[in-house]
């Protein structure tokens, strides 16, 4: 992707289903459960880069004894840094006592990290904050071990201030108005509240306080908590937990925003961001990994148990297309299929804008995002050619000379690797005039790839601000004397901000939002901006279901081809000889690419819940008030 969005996050959860002699056994170590999220956080880190974190649980440790690890880094290789340290403090204890080396049990009573319930944190920083404070897992401690919560996600909510105040009306005192903090406290809340009762019920029954314990953590309903905690967010997420006597639980917003699957066998339960990372880290099948439902939690009890709960009903499903075009792991069988399909359905119009002429065109690609639509586009042109071939040779007929087949078939679409990504550069000198020069030099192009005159197609997954097509790859690109750049977007145009975990708060920021408000400069109708901007402000004491997005009526006067064509202008930097043309993905074809995944509120403008509505008002009134702030 051209221009770096801040996203995502991504988590893994690890039960161990037999003791841990059973891993020493077959495998050769009982920190197997250790290795195989170190495998598991690695395989995810294309949703996280900025902090991760690890915990773990020992299951049965006596009183006196450590039972829960918790490590976590902002560093700027922070997976490896956590298993650096966790490597350190095990070899550490090894070396002190040789002994330990073939006991298992000593290894577990006297290693941290090393147990039968693991969970992992990979975290892009959305709102900008990198400190250690930001980074999951989050713990909520407790000298009962069942009130020990440990909780790690990849989510963002709406209504904040809403979740704060029913925290202050519950007697509570939150030391942050953030969203990872609500989510915990009212998960802890809850969690207080279901032990508190069932110890009292136990006591009625005539057992000391000490046996009450372990009825507490086999009685406990982990559905229930999270039905009555979960009740009134409003948000996309995916949210793991652990607690401190065993319990564990992934549970997921009931549009199914954010993804999340699982996998179960006699040996282990896991659950992730990612199928492919579970297939791999665990070498089983597609099939064999499940996707968890919409409003539905994994529930995975102490004693090993593994259930499905619907935790809240299920709402129209909303999955994040852009998951799909971009966040997610392309090596998903489903997700490169989707991919290469976006690729495919853009070709028409490609087709349009070189006026058929493929014989003095070249395709490529920005590295690295967007090669797998770029292979479904090169794949789309070869069938074009392939149909036209066809023709001729048909026109020809019998009379055909070798000479002229051999013509025909000699025709193929010109593919090269035109932009190449430089290892990141850094800019230290200040001067804004500097700056831009070295920002120029990210990318470099393959000289004479290109003829003279060619017409030069590259496909990106997305166009969101178009900062470093303008800044960078226009300027690099006409380097090579194209006649005309095609800039591709297999996304459509994003319009409306995200507020469910991606970094693209502000309208403003969008280079789509940008050529609309030129369109209305242009067409003499910025009476309209400010009569969007008073619609917006009369709701802004209404309750969310009844709040309109009204940030639609900006963008209905003018055809997705006005707003397109005027998005090439703006980004065609000053100087090109080249004629620029920028041509975005239908949101027809992007909803035939990805079936199971219709969430394109960044496109549309149609949130999947009623906080959305809400935020993009929010985000225009800052647009309209010069307020460089979230809306969230």
């Amino acid at each position: 992707m051209s221009d770096a969005i801040k996203h995502e996050c991504g988590i893994s959860l690890i039960r161990l289903l037999k003791p841990l002699e059973y891993y020493k056994e077959k495998y050769g170590t009982a920190f197997y459960g250790v290795n195989k999220m170190y495998l598991m956080m690695e395989k995810q880190h294309n949703r996280g880069q900025d902090g991760a974190g690890f915990a773990s649980i020992k299951l049965d440790m006596q009183p006196g004894e450590r039972y829960m690890s918790r490590v976590r880094s902002a560093q700027q290789q922070p997976i490896q840094d956590i298993f650096d340290q966790i490597n350190a403090r095990i070899n550490s204890v090894l070396a002190e006592n040789p002994e330990y080396e073939n006991d298992v049990a000593m290894q577990k009573r006297h290693i941290p990290y090393i147990g039968e319930l693991l969970m992992g944190h990979v975290r892009y920083g959305t709102f900008g904050k990198n400190s250690i404070e930001s980074v999951h897992p989050f713990l909520r401690q407790n000298n009962w071990m069942h009130r020990n919560l440990i909780v790690a996600g990849n989510f963002n909510m709406t209504n904040v201030d809403e979740l704060f105040g029913n925290l202050v009306e519950l007697g509570q005192h939150p030391k942050e108005l953030a969203d990872t903090v609500t989510v915990m406290e009212k998960i802890g809340h809850f969690l207080d509240d279901a032990v508190a009762k069932l110890y009292k019920q136990i006591k009625k029954e005539g057992y000391s306080k000490r046996e009450a314990s372990p009825l507490i953590a086999e009685r406990l309903n982990v559905g229930k908590i999270l039905k009555k905690a979960s009740k009134n967010w409003d948000g996309g997420y995916t949210i793991g937990g652990l607690l401190g006597h065993g319990d564990a639980f992934v549970i997921r917003d009931p549009a199914g925003i954010r993804p999340a699957y699982y996998y179960q066998d006699d040996e282990v339960a896991v659950v992730a961001s990612e199928r492919p990372a579970i297939q791999t880290v665990f070498n089983v099948q597609y099939e064999d990994v499940k996707e968890l439902d919409p409003g539905h939690a994994v529930i995975i009890k102490k004693d090993g148990s593994f259930s499905l709960k619907q935790i809240q009903e299920p709402t129209e499903r909303k999955a994040c297309s852009f998951e799909r075009i971009y966040f997610s792991r392309g090596s998903d069988k489903e997700i490169y299929q989707e991919r290469k399909m976006l690729g495919k359905l853009v070709f028409p119009e490609i087709l349009k804008s070189i006026d058929n002429d493929l014989e003095n065109t070249v395709f490529s690609y920005i590295p690295n995002t967007a090669e797998t639509s770029f292979f479904g586009m090169v794949k789309e042109a070869q069938n074009y050619l392939n149909k036209r071939k066809e023709e001729q040779i048909f026109e020809l007929g019998p009379t055909i000379t070798r000479e002229q087949l051999h013509k025909i078939l000699d025709v193929r679409p010109r593919i090269e690797k035109v932009a190449i990504k430089d290892a990141k550069l850094r800019t230290f000198i200040t001067q804004d005039s500097s700056r831009d020069d070295l920002v120029t030099h990210v990318y470099d192009v393959s000289y004479g790839s290109v003829k003279q005159n060619d017409n030069l197609v590259i496909i990106d997954d997305s166009i969101v601000r178009g900062t470093t097509l303008k800044r960078s790859i226009l300027k690099i690109l006409d380097r090579l004397s194209p006649k005309k750049i095609i800039v591709v977007s297999s996304a459509p145009q994003i319009r409306y901000p995200d507020c469910y975990g991606i970094d693209m708060a502000k309208l403003e920021d969008f280079v789509a939002f940008k050529a609309a408000k030129v369109l209305h400069e242009e067409a003499g109708t910025t009476d309209k901006i400010r009569e969007i901007y008073e619609k917006c402000l009369t709701q802004t004491k209404s309750k969310d279901k009844d709040v309109v997005n009204y940030v639609k009526e900006f963008y209905a006067p003018f055809t997705a081809q006005q707003i397109s064509k005027k998005i090439a202008e703006i980004l065609s930097p000053e100087g090109i000889r080249a004629e620029v043309d920028i041509i975005y993905q239908s949101i027809e074809s992007l909803h035939a690419a990805c079936p199971k995944n219709l969430g394109d509120w960044y496109f549309t403008g149609n949130y999947p819940t009623p906080g959305g509505n809400r935020v993009v008002n929010r985000a225009f009134i800052n647009f309209f008030e010069g307020k460089n702030q979230r809306a969230y």
